[in-house]
């Protein structure tokens, strides 16, 4: 083997085992998107509030947490993906008990102290957290 290509092989193998993890982050971040623009038309257009949309809100609510059940703590990092974990299931808690009931009952005070309220406060935590993971 040439001594140059030899050089190269614990560069390269870093290279494609890198963005294996980040990439692993990086979907769920689109992921937890996804979830959230399924709400989020919900919530804007009342004729998006039927069972279809209502199973696509769920469905997209449940692939984020199907990732999550997936996916180990980088090394250094298990405080933050605890935290990170532990937000996700407290915003999609929240969605399914109260933000979804909210939105399908016309209660647009109530879902809308949640989303600019706590659920802002915990997608934002979330993506803070995805990116000191990505790192």
């Amino acid at each position: 083997m040439p001594r140059t290509f030899a050089l190269l092989i614990p560069t390269l193998i870093v290279m494609v085992a890198s963005p294996v993890r980040a990439g692993e982050f990086a979907v769920v971040k689109e992921e937890i998107a996804a979830a959230r623009k399924a709400l989020v038309n919900m919530l804007l257009y009342p004729e998006k509030r039927g069972s279809e949309q209502q199973k696509l809100v769920k469905d997209s609510a449940d692939a984020v947490s199907t990732h999550f059940s997936k996916l180990k703590a980088p090394e250094g990092k298990a405080t933050e993906f605890k935290e990170l974990k532990e937000t996700w299931e407290a915003f999609k808690r929240t969605r399914e008990k109260e933000l979804v009931p909210a939105i399908l009952a016309g209660e647009k005070a109530n879902y809308d102290k949640l989303g600019a309220g706590i659920q802002k406060e915990r997608l934002d935590r979330m993506y803070a957290l995805i990116d000191v993971l990505e790192k």
